[in-house]
């Protein structure tokens, strides 16, 4: 756990750190003084005048640069923006020509899209890196050499073990990892394929299977690979190990009940939850018999390896494929924000499937893994952007959508309509936070 949680704050801090510093950039660009530079808030946020500890802070010109007590975010404050921890007294005097609201429009757009620009730009390089260096992998119906295994979900709509998924609507399955996003973000309405006797099957999906696919898609796969299995490590504090199982050996049935394929075992095995169990077991080509209690949790503590290996499809990238394929993804994950957005409006109780810090480190590898992290940091950097573009009043897209209607009208908003929104979307915004970090209640 505690390397899950490093991970997320490495990636956190990285991508504060530098939507910040898109910000400072500007701001400093065009001649705006910057107050303060942090990472986290010396504060408790949102209420600027409560416990301010700095950690770490050095001054140097203008600028105070340090790290805060609080580890939430970050922060850069630019000397004359009117936000929610402004002092108020400041909207009656007028602005002085180092002040972010005495400059034109356009520099002030530009200084607001500063973080946007930065998480954008290095959600975009680092899929660019990755594509160039390892290329882009999928796992196709040609890959299954058992098809697919199925959870409770798919198989109420009418999908068996064993299935091969080939259409959904008019799209041609290229991956199956990405079959119940598509079918949730798309709202697919139809899926083709065939069982594993070869009989065609076209399955309706309704608004209640889609909710109910989000709903579980934190807890059980859709649809995943269905493999035939051994044993690749053993949990040395687990019953497994008191067992005798060893690695190479092949579970044949769980109380004379055949397992051939990993998810019929880990099904079979919740069936015998705080229960002991008779397990026959293939090892060096004889059958022997061991018992085994099975814990609360329903698993005994074996780690599987594919008998049949599952041929991953690998598309490799020049060095400007990868940036144009990179540039595509990007662009594809932000559209995939968008619609969730929609999802949350049209696909029922989807607003509880938002979440917060705990899901994030639920998504990070228990051991260091460089590239699901800079993969994650990627995904969660074009998240940033997509989020802080949003028009809601303190984020940047708020400031943003003001500028801009100043430019369109030649009329600038007044810094008390500012003042206020900015103090009614700090509510709104402190409100969904809330919400999604209450995620783990939810599970």
């Amino acid at each position: 756990m505690l390397i899950k949680i490093a991970q997320l704050v490495l990636s956190l801090t990285i991508l504060v750190t530098l939507h910040e510093f898109g910000h400072y950039w500007f701001a400093k660009k065009f001649k705006c003084r910057v107050d303060k530079f942090y990472l986290f808030f010396d504060f408790l946020f949102p209420f600027a005048g409560i416990l301010n500890i700095s950690l770490f802070k050095k001054k140097i010109g203008d600028t105070e640069y340090g790290i805060g007590w609080f580890p939430f975010g970050g922060y850069v404050q630019i000397a004359g923006m009117v936000d929610e921890q402004m002092d108020k007294t400041l909207l009656n005097t007028e602005p002085q020509p180092w002040e972010f609201r005495s400059k034109p429009a356009w520099q002030r757009l530009l200084v607001m899209m500063g973080g946007i620009l930065v998480n954008f730009i290095l959600g975009i390089f680092i899929f660019w890196m990755i594509l160039f260096f390892t290329g882009k992998h999928s796992i196709t119906n040609a890959a299954l050499p058992h098809g697919l295994a199925v959870d409770s979900t798919a198989y109420a709509i009418g999908l068996r073990d064993g299935d091969r998924i080939t259409k959904l609507d008019d799209q041609l399955v290229q991956s199956i990892t990405r079959i119940p996003v598509t079918i949730i973000m798309d709202r697919i309405q139809y899926i083709d394929g065939t069982h594993e006797n070869g009989s065609a099957f076209h399955l309706k999906v309704k608004d209640e299977d889609r909710a109910l696919i989000l709903k579980r898609l934190k807890k059980s796969e859709f649809v995943s690979p269905r493999i035939s299995f051994c044993i690749d490590s053993v949990d040395q504090n687990s019953f497994a190990s008191n067992a005798n199982l060893k690695k190479g050996d092949v579970i044949l049935s769980i109380n004379s009940s055949p397992v051939p394929y990993f998810n019929v075992f880990k099904s079979t095995l919740q069936q015998y939850k705080g229960q002991k169990i008779q397990l026959d077991v293939l090892r060096q080509g004889d059958t022997i018999k061991t018992s085994c209690q099975v814990s609360d949790n329903g698993v005994i503590g074996i780690f599987p390896k594919p008998l049949t290996d599952i041929k991953v499809n690998t598309q490799t990238f020049s060095f400007i494929a990868a940036l144009v394929q990179g540039f595509k993804d990007g662009m594809e994950l932000m559209l995939m924000q968008f619609k969730q957005i929609i999802v949350i409006f049209t696909v029922q109780d989807a607003h509880q499937q938002m979440s917060g810090f705990y899901s994030m480190v639920q998504q990070m590898n228990p051991t260091w893994d460089w590239l699901h992290f800079w993969s994650f940091t990627a995904f969660l950097s074009l998240a940033l952007a997509f989020m802080n573009f949003l028009p809601i009043p303190m984020l940047d897209g708020g400031y943003i959508v003001f500028i801009l209607i100043e430019m369109i009208t030649g009329k600038k908003v007044s810094d008390k309509v500012l003042y206020y929104a900015n103090n009614v979307g700090l509510f709104i915004v402190l409100a969904l936070m809330i919400y999604a970090n209450l995620d783990w209640t939810r599970q």
